[in-house]
């Protein structure tokens, strides 16, 4: 008969040789895909900075896609993430930095911050121009403070004082911070799954959605950051933080607002309705602090900036002009805007009913009820961008990386409501005062795992193992009408003892039967030879 090992080592060598050339086939095409999208813009767009972006990114890919497809192996990876960086994220930022090149939302955020300082509002009263307006909530403002407090100067100003370093520095300090907050148990990862984590993350930071917007604009990326960091402390039950993190994102801009709803449904879910309510109080608490001052002082003006602006139904037309299925509503009169209105709150109110009746249990599910949200406000909204999508992308793929780096793929609020529904299902029942602790784990396993329990329904069918264990010591059984456990009256010894067999003339007495567990010897059968021989001779 062959050996079977002799024909299998050189299937699973073929095999993983397979794997390795279908590995490198995808990352070659990826790169490639990645080119070519970048590669559209200096043909297609009109706007400045995303012509400069896509001329960097696609040289970047393409020699992404040349390393990966020519290099060997081990460094065939590295070479390809660092050319992609290089020229996708690292060349067009330090380029549209230093020469002082941005999207207008940058410019506005840099002015809004100076007149939070002059007039403790960044909202003008009578804005006439497109650069004038401020969609953005006050908290926004903080992050062109550095330009206000350092004006223009030589190119390290520069590059300090732009606001989208601020940006940047924003969403990676929070995805490390959930990182760190999401830190696995010694042992729950290996270094195969840091590698992969960190291989995964350069991927998504030099993707176009992600490398676009942090070179040109960059003002979604600290919303992005915040909610991902949010969710993090949202898994860990920790209320009061995940409370602050969302403030702070409810003050950027109003579509983060969503966020909170999600997160109290998974925190309320799995720990209960106290911890939703500390969470949402805070958020709501922490938003007004820093928005409330702005709006009190320029109220019309922040409601005509703020909410009729992005829609659509300002004095001047918004720039944000994909063809979005909401935007195409719209363009089609009074009546498309009230469809595309009525589209997105019927979206709207079907993720919440979703909320309601089926929380999220892990952080993978409620990042992906956030995004589709978010997905749904972008494209029903009646003016949008397809820039607005990397939002959403960016929470779906970090929520599997940090899912993917914990050996039980991080799956806290799922064991939170499991426990919490085994409490609800496991009520208490009364406890004889003489049953020890350990009596007490078998027969009450709600009390033994620390779950407070109500009734008596589930005490009678807890467990048969337990039951029959219970009355096998106590002596006892449980009695379904009264809840109550019916003792067993004690055994009567002299009862239970057989009684001794009527001895015959001359025969000795017959000792009673033993106690003891032990066998009978191999003479037992024979009692009565066995005590004639023993027996002395009669005179």
């Amino acid at each position: 008969m062959p050996n079977q090992r002799g024909f299998t080592a050189p299937v699973t060598a073929m095999t993983g040789r397979i794997r390795r050339a279908d590995r490198r086939k995808l990352w070659v095409c990826g790169w490639l895909l990645a080119g070519g999208w970048a590669a559209m813009f200096p043909l297609v767009s009109t706007v400045g900075t995303h012509r400069s972006w896509g001329v960097f990114a696609a040289a970047g890919y393409a020699g992404a896609a040349l390393a990966a497809c020519r290099l060997p192996r081990p460094r065939a990876r590295t070479a390809a993430l660092a050319s992609a960086v290089l020229g996708a994220v690292v060349l067009p930022f330090l380029y549209l930095v230093l020469t002082g090149r941005a999207q207008l939302e940058v410019r506005v955020v840099e002015r809004s911050a100076e007149l939070l300082i002059q007039q403790a509002t960044p909202y003008l009263t009578d804005p006439q121009e497109l650069s004038e307006y401020t969609p953005y909530l006050p908290g926004m403002a903080f992050f062109g403070m550095p330009r206000a407090l350092l004006g223009d100067g030589g190119w390290a100003v520069r590059l300090l004082g732009d606001a989208r370093v601020w940006f940047a520095a924003a969403l990676l300090l929070s995805l490390r911070a959930g990182r760190t907050v999401l830190r696995p148990a010694p042992g729950g990862s290996s270094p195969g799954g840091h590698r992969a984590y960190r291989t995964a993350a350069v991927v998504l930071v030099a993707s176009p959605p992600v490398a676009l917007s942090l070179c040109v604009s960059g003002v979604d990326l600290p919303l992005t950051g915040l909610c991902c960091l949010a969710l993090a402390l949202v898994l860990r039950n920790r209320p009061a933080a995940a409370g602050l993190v969302l403030a702070a994102a409810c003050s950027l801009k109003w579509t983060a607002w969503p966020a909170v709803a999600v997160a109290a449904s998974a925190l309320g879910g799995a720990y209960g309705m106290r911890a939703a309510v500390r969470l949402v109080a805070t958020a709501v608490a922490g938003t007004l602090v820093l928005v409330l001052p702005s709006a009190l002082l320029a109220p019309g003006p922040m409601v005509q900036q703020v909410l009729a602006f992005p829609t659509g139904r300002g004095e001047v037309a918004t720039p944000a002009a994909s063809p979005l299925p909401g935007r195409l509503l719209a363009d089609t009169g009074q009546f498309g805007w009230y469809t595309a209105v009525a589209l997105l709150v019927c979206g709207g109110a079907a993720v919440a009913v979703s909320l309601v009746l089926r929380p999220p249990g892990t952080l993978v599910a409620t990042a992906d009820r956030l995004a589709v949200g978010m997905s749904i406000a972008f494209l029903l909204a009646p003016a949008g961008r397809f820039g607005y999508l990397a939002l959403p992308l960016t929470l779906v793929v970090w929520a599997r990386l940090e899912s993917g780096r914990h050996a039980e793929g991080t799956p806290v609020l799922r064991k939170a409501v499991e426990r919490r529904r085994r409490g609800a299902e496991q009520p208490t029942c009364p406890v004889p005062a003489s049953t020890t602790g350990a009596d007490r784990s078998v027969d009450h396993p709600a009390r033994a795992a620390g779950t407070p329990a109500v009734g008596m329904s589930a005490a009678v069918g807890t467990s048969a193992v337990g039951t029959q264990a219970d009355d096998r010591r106590s002596g006892g059984s449980w009695d379904p009408g009264s809840a109550r456990r019916v003792p067993r009256p004690a055994p009567n010894p002299a009862a239970a003892r057989p009684a001794p067999a009527p001895a015959h003339r001359g025969a000795a007495p017959t000792r009673p039967p033993s106690t003891s567990s032990a066998a009978p010897g191999p003479r037992s059968h024979r009692p009565a030879e066995a005590s004639r021989r023993k027996q002395p001779r009669s005179s």
